[in-house]
């Protein structure tokens, strides 16, 4: 009977201690997911910037060229007038 007492006691005091250790572990583990969270978030952000500038970059190139355009055509006509 003593025996079986002493075992009902250590399997109780070592489920005590696997609970407080996984407990303890898991607040350990939140931390470091919260931190990498807040890295990714920050990276996120970092590329959502520098895709938004490429975007207007893209936009303003087919402007540039049109202008461009232009520019060679009233060239080309003063280079004309230059002839006559």
């Amino acid at each position: 009977m003593e025996t079986i007492i002493g075992c009902i006691i250590t399997g109780g005091l070592s489920l005590i201690g696997v609970v407080f250790s996984n407990i303890s572990s898991n607040k350990k583990i939140e931390g470091t997911l919260s931190t990498q969270q807040a890295v990714t978030d920050t990276k996120i952000e970092e590329l959502t910037r520098e895709v938004r500038a490429h975007n207007n970059f893209a936009q303003r190139v087919p402007v540039l060229e049109e202008q461009m355009k232009v520019a060679n055509h009233r060239i080309e006509d003063l280079e004309r007038k230059e002839e006559k």
